[in-house]
């Protein structure tokens, strides 16, 4: 009767709690067509080491003087070029409420990472509804390949900066300042992950949080249990098929939003630093994006945005982090 009810509070609680996102929205609705992404590319392969200057992964490359005005982005750059074409092309999630995720009503996605790319595009082209949107299966290396080989002009889907992932592709100053966690249904006596040995403990394939659960060490050993998608852990926790989930807070709050009956346990386990992903041959367009977030930091955006998505649903929302710049 309990995994009925579970079941069927579920299934009412994700379109509820979509439905709330969407009146919790902005108002930034006018984006050019959502497109889905295609089968999740391979992820991209390592042929070298970290970078040598990998000491601080977060510090991104300092933005240069004011921002050209709207629809006057410099001649032979990249931003020409994306003016040229008339909108921005940003890679993102499509399954994770909160972040971004897609309204069953009107077929829009919606979320604090899509707000951030509205906010890109306006800088670029004075409105921001010039984006499309393509919607990424897989997770941070599907993202990751889709900025590698240009496919996106940016990827803005919860990607955590680290030292290993430099080698593909070039990030943003830091935009959300994430922590690891672990989600349980509200029937476990499991009060912390240690308490967790022995049992099987989802994460999404190729993310920090799966790194973290295969090296963690407990007595009897974790059991990863590896997806695809992140929304699969929630359907697995849901069928009984693992015991918890680890991810990243901000994708927890959305998943405790869709199922009331699970709950956060233990304290944060490692920091999720997200960043803008972009292609290394574009530093100005590096450069560019993270004055536009220096914008939204100074201005209150940020903050808003923040308020909008997060804070009626995690326990505490840090402020906007402080940029860090290597030159």
């Amino acid at each position: 009767m309990m995994r009925r009810r579970r079941a069927m509070a579920a299934i009412t609680v994700i379109i509820v709690a979509l439905l709330v996102g969407a009146a919790c929205s902005t108002g930034h609705d006018r984006a050019a067509p959502d497109h889905l992404g295609g089968p999740a590319p391979a992820p991209p392969t390592a042929t070298s080491p970290p970078p040598a200057d990998c000491a601080d992964p977060t510090a991104s490359l300092r933005p240069q003087g004011s921002l050209p005005a709207p629809n006057q982005m410099p001649a032979g750059s990249y931003l020409r070029t994306i003016q040229e074409r008339g909108h921005l092309v940003v890679g993102v999630d499509q399954n994770t409420l909160l972040l971004g995720a897609r309204d069953p009503v009107d077929g829009k996605i919606r979320g604090l990472e899509v707000d951030l790319a509205r906010q890109v595009a306006k800088a670029i082209f004075g409105d921001e509804s010039r984006v499309e949107l393509k919607a990424v299966p897989g997770g941070a290396s599907a993202s990751l390949s889709l900025v590698k080989t240009q496919t996106v002009d940016l990827a803005i889907d919860a990607v955590t900066v680290k030292c290993e992932r430099l080698q593909d592709v070039d990030f943003s100053t830091i935009y959300y300042n994430a922590s690891q966690r672990v989600l349980v249904p509200t029937d476990s006596t499991a009060t912390q992950l240690q308490d967790l040995g022995g049992k099987k403990v989802c994460a999404t394939k190729g993310t920090t949080s799966f790194d973290f659960i295969r090296r963690y060490q407990s007595s009897p050993p974790l059991v990863p249990y590896p997806v695809g998608l992140r929304s699969d852990c929630l359907v697995a926790l849901q069928e009984r098929k693992v015991d918890a989930i680890s991810a990243d807070d901000t994708i927890l709050a959305g998943f405790q939003r869709q199922d009331p009956y699970t709950k956060v346990i233990g304290p944060p386990l490692e920091p999720e630093p997200y960043g803008m992903a972009i292609n290394q041959g574009h530093p100005e367009f590096v450069r560019f994006v993270n004055g536009v977030l220096e914008g939204l930091r100074a201005d209150g955006t940020l903050s808003a945005i923040y308020a909008n998505w997060l804070s009626p649903f995690l326990d505490s929302v840090p402020p906007p982090p402080e940029p860090h710049y290597k030159d």
